[in-house]
């Protein structure tokens, strides 16, 4: 274990390095820090904390960075979330109220993040599996032919075209308009396919063949897998911390390409804290040099997909984390409402 000094060392160290991008001296951190010990003294700390790896000495200077484990232990122990400012704050909401739909609440969602942060933005569309049923609408296009409407809890809309086996009346539609949405309104997507699995016998004999149809088309959409969309933006903030990247920013981008690379980054969307992976804790290679910082969002306290950033390891880790958090629980607000 860290001594309460040698924490103190480290987290000057991470703050000066992130601020001013040059590796860090026992003479500056003394200057600048108000550690109540002598340089000499900082110097056996930083010693310490080079041998047990938290810090490295990228060149011959003197001066010091932190690793992957450094930057870890100060996000863990070290790093408070910094709150956004009330300003801030109206000015996050004041720009997603005015989203017009949910595509509109993810670009701008994106939009914001990246300006917020000076990071890639990343965010994942609301999972259908984990979402509930608003409302669902049928309305007729040809006598043998219907259109069914899903609407979400959170805003989602998915459309489908139903060709009947034969002719369908207006009554016989808005009776299965009632009586679907008195079943399934409010409800899981989980818990419907055993909520109207009886609903067919409901129906005069003729009609119940284009009853299943729905239903059958209702049921393909609920359990489709085209849930897993995401969209980024910001990309072009990463031309700014060319010197962050080893050799090259090509892998980073690369990756970034790759959109089943990015939902394993933001990780399980059950979980909704903020969860921070730095460097080599990313298990996709071209990524070891960046650090993902990610939250749940949703309606209703439960999370129903991710957003989060992507950047440098050298991130100012509270701010992010503040912002990331902020704006999902904006975003949340906004689905909630819609």
């Amino acid at each position: 274990m860290l001594s309460e000094r040698r924490l103190q060392v480290l987290r000057a160290i991470v703050q000066d390095y992130v601020g001013t991008e040059e590796p860090v001296g026992s003479k500056a951190l003394t200057e600048r820090h108000s550690l109540g010990v002598s340089p000499a003294t900082v110097r056996n700390d930083m010693a310490a904390l080079e041998d047990e790896g938290y810090i490295a000495q990228p060149h011959t200077s003197a001066g010091r960075i932190p690793t992957d484990k450094g930057y870890r232990l100060f996000v863990d122990k070290l790093a408070g979330v910094k709150p956004m400012t009330a300003p801030e704050r109206r000015a996050i909401q004041n720009f997603l109220e005015g989203a017009v739909d949910l595509d509109d609440v993810v670009a701008r969602t994106v939009r914001l993040l990246a300006q917020l942060t000076r990071q890639v933005a990343v965010v994942q569309y609301p999972s259908l599996t984990r979402s509930t049923v608003r409302h669902v609408e049928l309305l007729s296009l040809a006598p043998a032919r219907l259109m069914l409407v899903l609407i979400t809890d959170t805003g989602r809309v998915e459309q489908r075209v139903v060709d009947c086996a034969a002719p369908f009346g207006e009554a016989s539609l808005a009776d299965l308009r009632a009586r679907l949405n008195s079943r399934v309104a409010n409800r899981r997507f989980a818990d419907v396919p055993s909520l109207v699995e009886d609903l067919p016998e409901a129906f005069e004999h003729e009609d119940r063949g284009t009853v299943s149809m729905v239903l059958s088309t209702l049921l393909e959409t609920l359990v489709e897998e085209n849930e897993e969309r995401l969209m980024i933006g910001g990309t072009a903030n990463l031309t700014r911390f060319g010197h962050d990247f080893p050799l090259t920013i090509r892998p980073v981008l690369e990756a970034l390409e790759e959109q089943v690379v990015l939902l394993k980054l933001l990780g399980e969307a059950k979980d909704p804290g903020v969860t921070v992976r730095i460097g080599h804790e990313n298990a996709h290679e071209g990524l070891n040099s960046t650090s993902v910082v990610s939250v749940g969002y949703g309606s209703g306290g439960e999370a129903v997909a991710k957003l989060g950033v992507v950047g440098p390891t050298r991130m100012d880790y509270p701010g992010t984390m503040g912002a990331v958090r902020a704006v999902a629980r904006y975003v949340g607000q906004i689905l909630a409402e819609s």
